[in-house]
């Protein structure tokens, strides 16, 4: 995962609430909540490099992966949660 999150090419996407997101995110990431990323796949498809997708458990992160895998993506990683990720921060 550092290796991803060094890479200039990684998106990192938050795929928790809006409401979530404005109280603490890791740096750099987009919010893109779970619900709306089938709305949203035309951006994704566009994103040149690795996708990060986190949560705050995993969990949704789980299911923002199998989506986008889903949908023909292929670099697209879990993150985890949201603590997981701030190991990494720099």
């Amino acid at each position: 995962m550092e290796e991803l999150l060094a890479n200039p090419a990684t998106t990192v996407v938050d795929v928790r609430e809006t409401n979530e997101y404005a109280g603490g995110h890791f740096d750099g990431a987009i919010n893109i909540p779970l619900g709306i990323i089938p709305l949203r796949l035309d951006e994704f498809k566009a994103m040149s490099g690795p996708i990060v997708v986190y949560c705050r458990s995993g969990n949704r992160s789980g299911m923002a992966q199998m989506l986008l895998k889903q949908a023909g993506l292929v670099e697209v990683y879990n993150g985890g949660g949201l603590h997981d990720m701030l190991i990494y921060q720099n």
